[in-house]
This record gives C-alpha cells, structure tokens and sequence, in this order.
C-alpha cells in the first residue's frame, strides 16, 4: 500500500471535534488570529456524543440556584471525591455558554413569560435534535478554523516532556499525517466498549454511550505519561430496558418514581439519593429476587405522553419507536428499566486527565476538555462548552509565553513505522473482532461487568490484570487490509489501554465509596480516613505507577509546576 506522509502547522491542534472541540475552536476564533486545525474521526456535522442531539441541557443555574448550590450537588453525589475548584469554574460559566448557544441558533423552550422551562433543580428543555450541526455550522464558517474530518489522531508528539502536535492518519485516503502544533487541546470522547454491552451480536452497538467513544483521548495521555484521576470512578446508565434510552426524561420531565415488580417504590430503602444509589438500588431489588424494576408511569395523561413521544425523538428515537410499535405507551404500561455496561466518561463522572484550573494536563503544551478532563463530574453538555472556553484560552496564553519547537524528523519515521506495520503483518489467527470480544469478556466477568453484578475483588481483578496483557500483547500481530481496519486496530488497542489503567485504579481503592460505579467486595464500606482523597496514576515504562493526592477545595485552585 503506498501510505502518503504529510506535515501540517497549525498555532492550536483540536482533537476531537465534537461538543468541547467544536466550542474550544470558537472560543479560540472569538478571541485571536491563531490558525486551529480540528482532527476529527468521523465527521464534525454528526459526530461525538451530540451527534443524535438532546432534549435538556443538564446543567444550568435556574431562578433560585446558584453555582455553589450546583457545587454541593456535585460534591454529594460524588461522595466528596471531587476537584472542587473545577466545579466551580465550570458552574460560573454554565449560563454565559448556554445564550452563546442560543444565539447560535439553539432552540430553547421558554414560558409565557419568556423565561426557560427548567427540568428540575438544574436542567431546562430544548429543542436539540441539531445542537451539532449548528455547532459544525459555527465551526465553518470561521475562516482561521480548518476541519480534517475522518482522520483519526493515535498519538502526542512528545519532546522534552512538551507535547508538540500529534500523529494521525486519513480513514478514506492512505495519508498519514504529522501535525505541529504550538499548543495541543484533547477533546475527544470517554471510552465505550471496555465491557461486553446488554445487546449482544448484531444489536452489541445499542449501548447508552456512543459506541465510536473507544478511549482515543485517555490512551494517547496515559501512552505519553500525562498523569491520569480517578479511573475507578466508572459510569453505569440507569437506561430503558432493550433501548438503552435515557431515564432522566421520564423521572425528571414526568416524575416518574422507580417501582420494583411488587409495585413498591425502592429507591429510598438505600440510603441517600444519589446517580449511583439509583443504579445500586436497582440491582440489589433484581437480585434480591423483587424484580424486574419499573419507571412508573402507567396512568399518566395522555398530553404527557405525548410529550415524551417528542422528547425522545429528539435523542433516542428507538423508544418512541417501541412505544408506537407496541401500542402500548407509557400511560398504558410502565417502563422496565436496566443498568448498562459500565463507561469510563469524565462528563458524568470525574475520569481522566489530572489537569490544573487551565485544564492544562501533566505535560506542557496539552489541554484536556470534555469527557476526557478529570476531577469534574456532571458536567454534560454545558459543562463541557465551559471546560472548552477554559482550555481555548489557557492555550491561547501558553501560545504568547512559549516558543514553537521543530519535530524530530527520525520521530516521525519511527511512528510510521509503527503504524505501517499493521498493514505489513502476514494474516494472522487472531481477527480485530476476537481481541474485542476477549476483551469485553474479561472485563465483564473480571472487572466488575453486568455479569458480576458491577462487583469487583482483589482475585478477579488480578485475572483481569493478566489477561489484559496478553491481549494487549497479541494485537500487536493484528493485521489491517485497509485503512477502516487500520483504524479498528488503533481502537482496541486504545480501549486495552484503559482497561489497564481502569484495572490498576480499581484495586487501589481499597474501599467501596460509589455503590455499583466501584463496588468493592473485599472492602464493602467507604473509608474516609484512608481514602477521601484521589487515586491518580502515571504510566511509565510499560508499569502503571499508583498516585495518591489530597482533595482539593473550591479556593485553593491547585495549578501545575510542569
């Protein structure tokens, strides 16, 4: 195969061009000359997690609310273990992001009195069926902003621990790019398909996150040595049953209460409410033999039904599809409800990239945004336009204080030569689909999946831990016959990767602190003396290194000495 090289210069390489990307961009064209290239998997029209829209916007401060209210609700429902300066950063710049999306051209529903509908303490109503299409649209029409679209990005250019660009190569043409950048900003998507789904064969891909999401972000980071936070701290979805459509529609938008197959109402027989009590609540009622579990809903008015009809044409069209098909919709019967595999997503919960208030990480020159920027979870879709605006002018200032350095023409070679080999390996008995499906295996039975019951422990995960290795180890005789298959390649491998950072963060916490999302069955109760704090690592030479750091409050604003 003849695999063209090519070098571009760019001030600010954006990777991922999805809710963060896209925002970071405008922020950065909003604000300066600088030159921005946006390396994008897919394309930047329907692509990341907004790709299929929304129809609430999870995250703003309502009549009544304050960014330290948002704050506490945080800090609570993630059990303290929390970057606090974080949160608060973002929850102060929440309501700016969200009028410069409605001048965009976002629609957002408002009362009679022109004030926004709210959904609940934190969350209003939109119409967003095209929240990314008029990102993509804003995005073009900016001159200083070019989009490579379909190109995925597999690694940092790293010199003298200062990330200088990455390498990528072109999905639709045999193009393997090196791009030079004077700063770098991360904002690609959390990590998908780690763990065998609740679909299986031809249906795998009916999953909650979006199933592109293979971790590209996290393993880039932890391959460089950027240090990472709080892995442990997976997201498991509380979904429809079968659908896999959010739940939040229905329980906030129509106070719908969770209900076990007695018809009794559970949730509060578990504690304090929280995003991982309404997942462990209903696992424990379906092994306790009081399932199946139950949003519910039957009774309801005909006029909410139809709303929710509409609601979920905007973001997760299968279940008003379902309801149609069936007949029955949800006034007439209650929705069965089910957790998901479990994701590793900063958005929703506080994996990633240890990274300062700057959201500048570990290494000099690289900015994390989004899904992947650790320590600050309930971000969603506003949350990350904030971390986005943060970053985009970090970068900018990093841009005045620092001069651009030359790639090593030898480094390029040698990762072409790494990539290159993939489509150069003789056949193989092993296929890309074998170490996926291995991989999902182990994690589920191993590392906490939905066939353990999410629970992990010290013999398990150790089994894990070695089988991991072993396929990390053989994927590298996989071969690639195409560039879509190069790119199937450089995918799981990126998931292996964060499996074993995943794996090395679950046994560190020796502690149960988030029921379902880390449930330890050798230390089934949380420890506050040993564990309030954060579990942090760092890989090096082919070993993960444990970090254990202190917990940072809202004044303190920790920043990086790099």
């Amino acid at each position: 195969m003849n695999f063209e090289r090519k070098v571009l210069n760019t001030d600010i390489l954006i990777i991922g061009g999805g809710t963060a990307g896209c925002y970071a961009a405008l922020t950065i064209a909003d604000n300066s000359n600088c030159q921005v290239i946006i390396a994008e998997k897919a394309n930047i029209k329907r692509s990341g997690c907004l790709a299929a829209g929304v129809n609430a916007l999870n995250a703003y401060i309502i009549d009544g609310e304050t960014p330290e209210s948002y704050l506490d609700y945080v800090r609570n429902d993630a059990a303290g273990v929390i970057r606090e300066d974080l949160v608060y950063s973002i929850a102060k710049r929440l309501n700016k992001v969200t009028r410069k999306m409605e001048n965009i051209g976002l629609v957002i529903q408002k009362d009679a009195h022109g004030k926004y509908v709210a959904r609940g303490r934190r969350n209003i109503k939109i119409n967003g069926e095209n929240i990314k299409p008029l990102l993509a649209e804003a995005v073009e029409q900016k001159e200083t902003i070019q989009v490579l679209n379909q190109v995925t990005m597999i690694d940092y250019v790293v010199q003298d621990n200062r990330v200088i660009g990455a390498y990528g190569f072109s999905i639709n043409h045999n193009s393997f790019y090196t791009i030079q950048a004077k700063a770098v900003i991360c904002a690609t998507g959390g990590a998908a398909g780690l763990y065998r789904p609740n679909n299986p064969g031809f249906s795998r891909h009916k999953m909650w996150y979006s199933p592109f999401n293979t971790g590209a972000g996290y393993a880039m980071g932890i391959r460089a040595g950027a240090e990472m936070t709080t892995m442990e701290m997976r997201f498991i979805a509380l979904r429809c049953k079968d659908t896999i459509a959010p739940t939040g529609t229905i329980a906030q938008g129509a106070g719908a209460t969770q209900i076990n197959g007695r018809g009794e109402e559970y949730e509060g027989n578990y504690g304090v409410t929280s995003t991982p009590n309404r997942m462990y609540s209903t696992i424990r009622e379906n092994m306790e033999g009081r399932g199946p579990c139950y949003l519910a809903t039957k009774g309801m008015p005909m006029q909410t039904q139809e709303e929710l009809y509409k609601a979920y044409l905007n973001m997760a069209p299968a279940q008003t599809l379902r309801w149609i098909e069936r007949g029955q919709g949800p006034s007439v019967e209650n929705v069965e409800i089910e957790g998901t595999e479990p994701y590793i997503v900063g958005g929703h919960t506080a994996s990633g990239y240890w990274v300062d208030t700057k959201r500048a990480t570990t290494l000099a020159g690289l900015y994390a945004a989004g899904d992947v920027a650790g320590g600050s979870p309930q971000k969603y879709v506003t949350g990350c336009f904030a971390e986005g605006e943060i970053a985009a002018l970090s970068a900018l200032s990093y841009l005045e204080r620092n001069r651009p350095v030359s790639i090593d023409h030898d480094q390029i070679i040698s990762e072409f030569n790494n990539v290159t080999k993939f489509l150069n390996n003789p056949p193989g008995l092993l296929r890309i689909e074998d170490i996926e499906e291995a991989m999902q295996k182990v994690m589920d039975e191993y590392a906490g999946g939905i066939s353990a019951g999410y629970i992990v422990n010290f013999s398990k995960l150790s089994i894990a831990r070695e089988q991991i290795k072993i396929l990390l180890d053989r994927s590298n005789y996989l071969r690639a016959h195409d560039m879509h298959e190069l790119m199937l390649i450089y995918e799981v491998i990126d998931r292996l990767y964060v499996c074993k950072v995943v794996i090395e963060h679950l046994l560190a916490r020796k502690e149960t602190r988030w029921h379902c999302f880390h449930e330890n069955a050798d230390y089934p109760e949380k420890d506050d003396e040993h564990f309030f704090k954060y579990v942090n690592s760092r890989y090096r030479d082919e070993k993960i290194e444990i970090i254990f750091r202190e917990i940072v409050k809202k004044d303190e604003q920790y920043e990086h000495n790099n």
